[in-house]
């Protein structure tokens, strides 16, 4: 009877130490995720605003053609201020997939949160990345444009029309790192105390 109890009190000793190691490492990530959870905020409402001013420049664009005279060197102007806008917004964004894929976690719920995290971030980068790629591509057309001879002022370079209808599929970023502190938090019942350790 003696030995039995001693095996069901190191059965639960393992399990609960199981668990207790599993809470830990959610406790560490969300608290990495509330740590990046500020400049990640600030990197969704710059890229919420970066998609309303191209997509209305780029509309507008596609729909009147690209001007001529000054308004082709104030294109060629807006679509590098963008292109740095873009590429601001991907290294934000690197900064905190960098900080959860540094996050050393071995149990499955933390896990997939942490994977899942690292395939929407990574996902957004390449978004943002595609897009500066697009604008630099796109600022020299304007200037060669206003070289051209047969330009008659309703013409656009061409990378414009990707760029547009790469705009119009672009959802607006979600708070994906908000939903994964959330999750954590109710999972494992993690408590603002816990998280100021």
């Amino acid at each position: 009877m003696k030995l039995r109890y001693c095996w069901l009190l190191a059965a639960v000793a393992l399990f609960s130490g199981c668990g207790k190691e599993e809470r830990t490492e959610a406790v560490r990530l969300c608290r990495t995720l509330q740590q990046k959870s500020a400049d990640f905020a600030s990197a969704n409402a710059m890229e919420k605003d970066l998609l309303a001013s191209a997509r209305s420049w780029c509309g507008s664009i596609m729909e009147n053609g690209a001007g001529r005279g000054d308004q082709l060197n104030q294109n060629a102007a807006v679509a590098k201020d963008l292109a740095k806008s873009a590429a601001f917004i991907s290294t934000q964004v690197g900064a905190v997939r960098q900080a959860v894929y540094d996050e050393s976690i071995k149990h499955e719920y933390p896990q997939s949160i942490r994977v899942n995290l690292i395939t929407q971030l990574t996902k957004r980068q390449r978004l943002l990345q595609e897009t500066r790629a697009l604008l630099d591509d796109s600022a020299p057309g304007f200037l060669d444009l206003r070289l051209s001879r047969d330009y008659k002022g309703d013409a656009y370079p061409g990378g414009i029309p990707k760029l547009n209808a790469m705009l119009e599929g672009y959802s607006s970023p979600a708070d994906v790192v908000g939903e994964a502190i959330k999750s954590l938090k109710t999972k494992y019942d993690i408590q603002d105390a816990d998280l100021a350790k």
